[in-house]
Parts: C-alpha cells; sequence; structure tokens
C-alpha cells in the first residue's frame, strides 16, 4: 500500500531538519546519508525518494531555516516581520548577536555555521545561501523610517556585521577575543540601526 502524500511529506521534512541540525554541528562533508537517515528515523533506502543527491538536500536543508527553524527563533526574539521598525531591527541584532545564539549550535543561523561549505557548495547551494541574506537585509532596511540607498547601505553593513562578527566568534579559540569581537560588531550594528544617535551602545545582558 503506497504511502499518503501526508506521510511522504512528514517524512521528507523530517530528513531536511535532521540534516540541517548535523550539517551545523559537523559541517557538510563529515555528515553522511546514513547519519542523517538515522537522526529523522528513517531507513536508508527512503532517502532517494526525496533527494537525487546529499547536495540536493544541502541546498534544502540551509533554504528551510528561514521559515522553519528561523521563523520561530524570530518569534521568540520577538520579531513581527509584518510591523517592522528600528525597534525590531534592534530585537534582530539583541538575538542574532548573542551569546545565546552562538552556542546553538544545533539552530545557528546557516550563515554563521556554514558559509565554508557554501562556498564550496553548488550554485543552488549558494543561492539558498544567498536567499538568507537577502531576508537579513530586508528585514533591516525595511525597519528603517525612511527607505532609500543609505539605509539599504546600513542594512547591508547590519547584516555583514551580524554574519561577520558572529563566524568569527565562532571560529577563535581565545573565549575573551571571541567575546570583544561579537561585542564590537553588535555596538556598532546597533548604532548603525540609530543613524541620528552616534554614540556606541553596550551590549544588553542577552549578548553577554
Amino acid at each position: 500500500m503506497p504511502y499518503s502524500k501526508e506521510h511522504t511529506l512528514r517524512s521528507k521534512a523530517k530528513i531536511v531538519e535532521a540534516a540541517r541540525i548535523l550539517f551545523n554541528v559537523h559541517g557538510f562533508e563529515k555528515v553522511t546519508i546514513d547519519m542523517i537517515m538515522a537522526k529523522a528515523g528513517l531507513t536508508r533506502g527512503g532517502f532517494y525518494k526525496h533527494f537525487k543527491s546529499k547536495d540536493a538536500l544541502f541546498g534544502v536543508a540551509v533554504e528551510s531555516f528561514l521559515q522553519g527553524r528561523g521563523a520561530v527563533w524570530r518569534k521568540e526574539a520577538g520579531i513581527d516581520p509584518t510591523n517592522l521598525s528600528p525597534e525590531m531591527a534592534q530585537h534582530m541584532l539583541d538575538s542574532y548577536l548573542s551569546e545565546k545564539h552562538l552556542g546553538d549550535l544545533e539552530n545557528q543561523c546557516p550563515m554563521i555555521a556554514l558559509p565554508s561549505d557554501v562556498a564550496r557548495g553548488t550554485p543552488d547551494i549558494q543561492r539558498a545561501y544567498q536567499d538568507l541574506l537577502t531576508a537579513m537585509v530586508w528585514l533591516f532596511e525595511t525597519s528603517q523610517p525612511k527607505e532609500d540607498a543609505q539605509s539599504r547601505q546600513r542594512a547591508l553593513a547590519m547584516s555583514a556585521l551580524c554574519v561577520g562578527g558572529m563566524v568569527l566568534a565562532r571560529s577563535i579559540p581565545d573565549a575573551a577575543l571571541a567575546s570583544e569581537v561579537r561585542a564590537a560588531a553588535y555596538a556598532t550594528a546597533s548604532d548603525l540601526n540609530r543613524p541620528s544617535t552616534p554614540s556606541i551602545r553596550k551590549p544588553n545582558e542577552r549578548n553577554q
């Protein structure tokens, strides 16, 4: 008896989420199809019913973050994409550049966890990664009181500080230096979010 469409969709979603977590923690090369299917609670033979290759799954797993774990994360951070403002952008900075986000390897944004793997990946994988960046830039740009060339430049800079600051903080072994990098990125991005108030803001408790 063939599986229902709902069962097939649930199985695919399990594979995608298992892969997203494993890729985040171990990187693309170290994760095998057997590992993914075991974590999803499914047999290896079912993999190719949903994906042609691990590369194909990688792109989908990266893309899934935006409306999957990323949507949960935004809700927890108090970000309402339908009511954007500088305050919402600040919520994004508070949460994205936080120690909690840095330490949550399983649920980290793939832009932090997987940049090197994506750079070596297929065009589809790179487009999925770019879509995440585009969404972040859109949130920051749309949150500005006035959208113009300067607001886009600030949005791009804020996004670069978020991702770049966290990639460095995740990559270096000196915990004190990593904290300094993250705090500096947070302060500068927060300053860009309030262009009329140039004073440097210290990170709040969520970023300690």
